[in-house]
């Protein structure tokens, strides 16, 4: 017999049992977890948390014991749990704790697939993905990214490349704007080389910021006509400015997007979040595996990170490899990356 230490007891979490169809078969499942510590702060106080999924969920029952979950209730509601308390614990990994507005953001996320980004009806042919004038995030964490955002003045999110980071942020803007919340959407980003030199390019100033805005005119593109683009660039409805020029601005009714933030400093990153005006939201996207500044200098996307976690009416959102929506293989190239001794490839 194991000798398992009870943390929490046998927590009947079904005091109001629900009506079962009498020809609806039951299933039962267990969820270990790492420890107990990680089972206290998952359960939440008093088992509270458990007891706000077992309700939403509908599930037969839900019990908490030692470092385990025990669950009994149809397939479809196991399969629903499962993916809660998947990113609950990646939640917990990150944050080092769970708060209540987490809990409900990922049930509303799970069981709702999360909010969906409106946009104008722009092209006659749309991508997948803003078929019926919407964008859809599509895994549960770009959709506690999208919420984030409707619900927080600044929303800062750190995750790999392909998990949709930039593209979700110019959608969100897009909506903004269509809508009239905001009326103007500033897109920035931090000239910093890669591995090349920018002096090299050719053409003036403009022509060499260019390559380093061209993501956001993608992002842009995707969800409006590039001559809708044109005219609203224009207009200075939209502009796309590298880091620099936002110097001594204050931009009020406006979507501020920061774009690669972790190639911001940490002076460059407090100049940048002190633009925010009235009636203005910030996004800041960052890879913090992908910085581009030189050796000892730390990244501005990191300290941001850690100052402001704490504060009000800001959201840090965490992506992982699940949330990559590109080519599957790039789940693989970044996992070979990230490992310290690349898996040789098999002999034939």
């Amino acid at each position: 017999m194991l000798n398992e230490p009870v943390l929490h007891g046998w927590c009947r979490l079904d005091m109001r049992p629900l009506v079962v169809p009498p020809d609806m078969e039951m299933s039962e499942a267990t969820i270990t977890l790492d420890s107990r510590d990680e089972a206290m702060l998952l359960f939440g106080s008093r088992d509270q948390y458990l007891r706000e999924i077992r309700t939403q969920l509908g599930m037969q029952q839900l019990v908490g014991r030692g470092d385990q979950i025990l669950l009994k209730g149809s397939e479809d509601q196991l399969a629903l749990a499962t993916r809660v308390f998947e990113q609950l614990r990646g939640l917990l990994r990150q944050q080092g704790r769970l708060s209540s507005e987490d809990v409900k953001t990922v049930l509303e996320v799970v069981t709702q697939g999360g909010e969906r980004i409106g946009l104008a009806p722009e092209k006659t042919e749309k991508p997948a993905d803003t078929a019926g004038r919407f964008v859809r995030p599509r895994t549960d964490g770009q959709a506690r990214y999208v919420r984030a955002m409707r619900d927080n003045d600044l929303t800062i999110c750190v995750g790999p490349a392909g998990t949709g980071k930039t593209w979700l942020a110019v959608g969100m803007a897009v909506s903004l704007l269509r809508q009239g919340n905001v009326k103007k959407i500033v897109l920035v980003r931090p000239a910093v080389e890669a591995g090349e030199r920018l002096g090299f390019l050719p053409g003036d100033i403009a022509a060499k910021v260019n390559p380093y805005l061209r993501p956001l005119f993608d992002a842009l593109n995707d969800m409006m006509e590039p001559e809708q683009v044109k005219r609203y660039m224009e207009n200075d409805i939209i502009e796309i400015v590298p880091l620099a020029f936002m110097r001594g601005r204050t931009l009020n009714q406006a979507v501020i997007i920061l774009d690669e933030g972790q190639n911001t400093t940490i002076p460059q990153m407090k100049m940048f979040l002190t633009r925010m005006g009235s009636g203005s939201k910030i996004i800041v996207t960052g890879d913090v595996t992908q910085v581009d500044l030189p050796k000892q200098t730390r990244s501005g996307l990191t300290d941001a990170v850690h100052r402001l976690r704490d504060l009000e009416r800001i959201a840090i959102i965490y992506l992982d490899e699940h949330d990559i929506v590109r080519n599957p293989l790039v789940q693989q190239i970044l996992r070979a990356y990230e490992e310290e001794r690349p898996r040789k490839k098999k002999e034939s």
